[in-house]
């Protein structure tokens, strides 16, 4: 019986060009083999499962190969590219740095550096994981990494690239890997599947790609688990069934539920989810992404960045027609809310439910301001039409003669009806319907947004307003001594030295508040007045009791010079 390879090893590239998704590093790593500009030292850094340690074997091979093709790929046939294949090259080693971490492993390379290749021009080290280091074993590996010997080269590669410290970043190449992106990643697993002879859907793939979160050696594994479980038959529903996976079907369900308003529907939807063993924080993640899809799905430019399959790629832009850009921008709120207060939350069931209520009711508020805006004057004008010009008849009155039986026979269907309605005019019907638009646009609550700037202006304006009425130019003064501070839910926050100043605005809050509101076209503005209890009482002289006066009623001090009074 045949050993069994797994797919991550029987498939990992072995040169630069079937490499996944890397492409703009192994073009660089070609061209500075072609031109022969190599450096002492690299640093491949990166996510896990995305190629590192492999581009760094396939680099170490290319560099020794004898006999390079034209492509600047390693021959496979030469000796050095036999040994490495076979693993038995004494010019390629690798270090696991997290099992080999302490001083006395970082000597014993130092030591060894010094020893030529016996096969082709370089030694080269490959140094995997190599945050795992000490402080210590850095410091030891500084010199050598910066001034090793002309035939030795070291590539090191980590997944924490903020672990390392900076005086071994300034002596490396740095080379950041990308993540693979889910349609390279479902090439790359379409291509496995036909050499493997399994038979594969599209949709399935695209759910391993997007669970292996950009690794391929992820990827694999995932492939590798679903094959055992269905026998060389991948299909959507065992993938979902197998890894776990939330069915999109929920999700366009759900979104089917709010925009009809179906709130029912939605939390037994919801309930049905949690029955089947699924976390509600990974829903409650699920459904942003869902809405983030229908959002991208709204433009022809931003539907690329749609990564699924074709036939639930076509789900989304059909379920998307029906959802307006308003309606997703609040529903993406909503949902970020809810993910953000998930972990605070003692009820997180309720929490959830509470969301599906009020995406629920974003249809509802829809409809109903659709309903005020299109609602129909009660009586219709053209009904106004046919009945007005006609008067109420008299009994004297004499029959046309040009009318016909027909029209006597309309003219006694619509005498009825005049009979019910009375009197009415054109001009009459017409000045009701603009009545009922005025009312219907009263009812709307002004909430025009201003910045704390159109605040001060209009706060100055209201004092200027003050100022040309003998009668508030008290209340002026008290106004322009105290703070105040704008929150964002628009309530307007005084602070006032004592309860009698606090009275005296409290009683004229109402004339205060409108004009502001007026000014800023805002009905939403509230005033909360604060004491300040912090005030130190102090004894004033009569000459600060005086100059107090006088600036309450400047007319005071007009008085004293021309009677040519002076303070005892």
């Amino acid at each position: 019986m045949e050993n069994f390879i797994v797919s991550a090893r029987k498939y990992r590239p072995t040169t630069f060009l079937s490499v996944v998704g890397q492409s703009a590093l192994t073009n660089t790593l070609k061209n500075a083999i072609k031109n022969n500009h190599l450096a002492h030292a690299y640093l491949f850094c990166g996510p896990r499962g995305i190629g590192k340690t492999t581009c760094a074997r396939i680099f170490a091979k290319t560099i020794n190969c004898l006999n390079l093709t034209a492509e600047y790929e390693a021959c496979n046939e030469c000796e050095s590219c036999v040994a490495f294949n076979e693993q038995r090259s004494f010019s390629i080693h690798e270090l696991d740095a997290a099992s080999n971490n302490s001083v006395d492993d970082i000597r014993s390379l130092i030591e060894q550096v010094r020893i030529p290749p016996q096969i082709g021009k370089y030694s080269v080290y490959i140094i995997d994981e190599v945050h795992m280091l000490s402080a210590s074993a850095f410091n030891a590996f500084l010199k050598t990494l910066e001034e090793p010997p002309a035939h030795a080269i070291f590539i090191l590669a980590t997944t924490e690239k903020h672990k390392i410290i900076p005086t071994i970043l300034s002596r490396c190449q740095i080379y950041d890997f990308n993540r693979i992106s889910v349609g390279d990643t479902v090439k790359h697993l379409q291509y496995v599947a036909e050499k493997e002879n399994v038979t594969v859907e599209t949709e399935a793939l695209n759910v391993i790609a997007q669970k292996s979160d950009g690794g391929m050696r992820d990827a694999l594994s995932i492939f590798d688990q679903i094959v055992s479980f269905t026998e060389g038959n991948i299909t959507y529903k065992s993938v979902i069934e197998n890894l776990n996976v939330l069915d999109y079907e929920y999700y366009f369900k759900l979104v089917a539920a709010f925009l009809e308003s179906d709130t029912a529907n939605a939390l037994l939807i919801f309930n049905d989810i949690l029955n089947k063993g699924f976390e509600a924080h990974h829903f409650v993640s699920g459904l942003s992404a869902h809405f983030r899809d229908l959002l991208v799905c709204k433009d022809e430019k931003t539907i690329a960045l749609l990564e699924v399959g074709a036939s639930i790629g076509e789900a989304y832009r059909n379920q998307t027609k029906l959802c307006s850009s308003e309606f997703i921008f609040n529903a993406l709120k909503i949902t970020n809310d809810c993910d953000l207060d998930y972990r605070i939350s003692k009820n997180k069931r309720l929490l959830v439910e509470i969301m599906l209520i009020r995406l629920c009711q974003l249809s509802d508020k829809k409809k109903s301001s659709d309903a005020l805006i299109s609602e129909e004057p009660p009586a219709p004008l053209q009904k106004i039409q046919e009945l007005s010009p006609t008067p109420n008849p008299s009994p004297t009155s004499a029959p046309n003669p040009l009318s016909t039986k027909e029209d006597e026979q309309n003219m006694q269907e619509k005498g009825t009806t005049l009979g019910k309605v009375g009197t009415f005019s054109i001009k009459s019907q017409t000045e009701k319907v603009k009545e009922n638009a005025e009312s219907v646009s009263e009812m709307q609550t002004r909430n025009q947004a201003f910045t704390p700037d159109e605040f001060a202006k209009a706060w100055k304006d209201l004092m200027f307003s003050l100022d040309e009425n003998i009668e508030k130019q008290r209340l002026k003064h008290n106004l322009e001594e105290i703070s105040y501070s704008v929150s964002a839910d628009n309530k307007i926050e005084l602070t006032v030295e004592n309860s009698f100043l606090a009275d005296e605005i409290n009683t004229m809050s109402s004339e205060l508040l409108r004009f502001l509101r007026d000014k800023l076209e805002n009905d939403t503005i509230e005033f909360a007045v604060k004491i300040n209890g912090n005030v130190k009482k102090t004894a004033f002289t009569a000459e600060d009791r005086y100059k107090e006066m006088e600036q309450q009623n400047p007319v005071l001090g007009d008085l004293q010079k021309m009677l040519k009074l002076e303070l005892d």
